[in-house]
């Protein structure tokens, strides 16, 4: 058996393309934040995790060229060698302030984060507890430890307690969730659970990769939820509020420390390159001079969520700048995607196994930066399509 098999046999893309409604992997020729073009053609972008709109922002942008004229385009290293920066530590320090916490520890990406963090904790003797609709690097970072792995019902804390009843006392406990769940819009319920993990001696971590710079005036679902001190570790990306890439998690000190000596996917990973490091930096200053961000993007996204759901959308579970339109069927799934971005709008369309069958969706997203007008544009675009396709 050739192991390419499955690969020469795999035509599912190749159709998608062929029928025109392949909405992956996109080549933009520009990209201006609230707006991008592809082939001449100008769309509204309501698919990006850009919440705030910082990667045009110029404090962010002159950080990266300053960063490349004075260090490089790289530290071509890992942080244990060659690749440690004072900026790095800069930036630790400054995050876990930020976030409340006493230490802060930078990753190359957000994925890794998750990876190296999970795995570093989860031993042999060990279980972690997973939210059914956690991101697929914490289910990923999971398996690669080699403790066993437990799941309870999305935001179900019925559930999870039941879970965890039945776990052996004796064994290490990790809790992993998202704070903002990153298809649906949704918020892990961080009161209730802190109140439970303790119940079970299980420690909480807290994937915080949507919500940072939106929740919490900015700094966090655990801050807007007033139990930061109750969560054990929050973790967090550069490729969205911070409009950079790579990633953070941060704790207590002892932990940071041992996950910076046995995270593998930190020890055999190159560090974070200059410009990245110093943009999610200037991005971070940002937040802290402009608290107004946090608030404008909540606002847009309160907008097209009550435009939509007038219209006759379901918005499902949203409460955040992540408003799916849930739609229930791949092929009127992908006949709206397609519809709406020959309109002019670009979202993102989601099915089966990224959400449950039954639920496939259309992820939108959006920016401090979008304007009324534009948003008023979206609307209306929206309207058009529902009625063509039978949505609305």
């Amino acid at each position: 058996m050739d192991i390419f098999e499955k690969c020469f046999s795999y035509t599912t893309v190749k159709e998608a393309i062929k029928e025109g409604f392949y909405p992956f992997f996109i080549p933009l020729s520009e990209n201006e934040g609230t707006e991008v073009e592809y082939r001449g053609h100008r769309l509204i972008m309501c698919g990006s995790n850009n919440y705030l709109g910082l990667t045009t922002h110029p404090k962010v942008r002159e950080a990266a060229i300053e960063a490349i004229r004075r260090f490089g385009t790289s530290c071509t290293g890992s942080r244990f060698l060659n690749g440690t920066l004072e900026m790095h530590e800069q930036l630790e320090a400054e995050l876990a302030e930020w976030v409340g916490k006493p230490a802060a520890l930078t990753f190359s990406t957000g994925m890794q984060v998750n990876l190296g963090t999970v795995s570093a904790l989860v031993g042999r003797d060990d279980i972690v507890i997973l939210d059914k609709d956690d991101h697929a690097s914490i289910v990923d970072g999971a398996r690669l430890g080699y403790g066993k792995i437990q799941r309870f019902r999305h935001n179900d804390m019925e559930h999870l307690e039941c879970v965890l009843k039945g776990l052996p006392d004796n064994a290490g406990k990790l809790i992993v969730v998202d704070g903002l769940f990153s298809m649906e819009g949704d918020l892990a319920p961080l009161d209730e659970m802190t109140v439970i993990a303790k119940k079970y001696n299980a420690r909480l971590m807290v994937d915080d990769a949507h919500g940072m710079g939106v929740n919490g005036g900015g700094h966090g679902t655990a801050w807007q939820f007033g139990v930061t001190d109750q969560v054990d570790l929050i973790m967090s990306t550069f490729s969205k509020s911070f409009a950079s890439l790579g990633g953070f998690v941060a704790g207590d000190a002892d932990v940071i420390d041992y996950v910076k000596h046995h995270a593998r996917a930190l020890i055999f990973s190159a560090s974070m390159p200059p410009a990245n490091t110093a943009a999610a930096l200037a991005a971070l200053d940002v937040m802290r001079q402009e608290p107004d961000l946090a608030a404008r993007v909540n606002a847009n996204a309160e907008k097209i969520r009550n435009g939509l759901k007038s219209l006759g959308f379901n918005t499902g579970r949203s409460v955040t700048p992540v408003v799916p339109v849930i739609i229930g069927d791949d092929q009127l799934t992908f006949l709206t995607w397609k519809s709406l971005f020959e309109e002019g709008v670009f979202v993102n369309p989601v099915i089966s196994p990224a959400v449950a069958p039954g639920h496939q969706l259309l992820r939108t997203s959006y920016m401090a930066t979008h304007t009324d007008e534009q948003l008023d544009k979206v609307l209306g675009i929206f309207e058009k399509v529902g009625k063509q396709v039978g949505l609305i």
